[in-house]
């Protein structure tokens, strides 16, 4: 059983299908026993994994600054809902708690999550395993940019293969459970 980071998105103004695949997410997270770290709002993507995993039974672990418990109203069911002052010390709690990482679709929060946890994998800060949970071809604009880095030299091969892209929520948990 690990500890799964999921960094995804807090805007209401999405399109439900990605909502839907939160759903998937925290469901099958807690059906392998697993427990959801996540960044604690209790709206969008971000409130629908945690619902799904404390439904499925799986324990749930929020880390979000004061700032934004107003702004994205704080998951106040969580198991364990951590208040901390700072972006970075979020972060680092999220980081320290983590066994494996999931980026789902998000906006330049989840961006900045996963680039900063790719980052330290590259340099060797940690080891563990990154997942781009991409079933719909959101982060493929991402991806051929990345690519093109490699490409040119800005990014070494090694680097990119720190990243697992994968299109289905079986495929994040197959390397965790297997």
């Amino acid at each position: 059983m690990a500890a799964v980071c999921v960094y995804c998105a807090s805007s209401e103004r999405i399109d439900p299908r990605y909502i839907l695949l939160a759903e998937e997410l925290g469901s099958r997270l807690a059906q392998g026993g697993h427990t959801l770290v996540s960044g604690g709002a209790r709206v969008s993507m971000m409130g629908a994994v945690a619902r799904a995993a404390r439904a499925g039974g799986a324990r749930t672990v929020g880390v979000m600054p004061q700032a934004l418990i107003d702004i994205e109203m704080g998951d106040l069911d969580s198991d364990e809902l951590i208040i901390v002052d700072t972006m970075r010390e979020r972060k680092r709690i999220m980081d320290d708690r983590a066994d494996a990482f999931v980026a789902l679709a998000g906006g330049i929060g989840t961006f900045e999550e996963l680039f900063e946890v790719w980052t330290a994998a590259t340099i060797g800060l940690h080891d563990k395993p990154i997942f781009v949970l991409d079933p719909d071809g959101f982060y493929r604009p991402l991806w051929t940019y990345m690519e093109s880095l490699v490409d040119t030299g800005f990014v070494r091969p090694a680097a990119l293969g720190h990243l697992r892209r994968v299109s289905t929520v079986d495929e994040v948990f197959a390397p965790l459970e297997g």
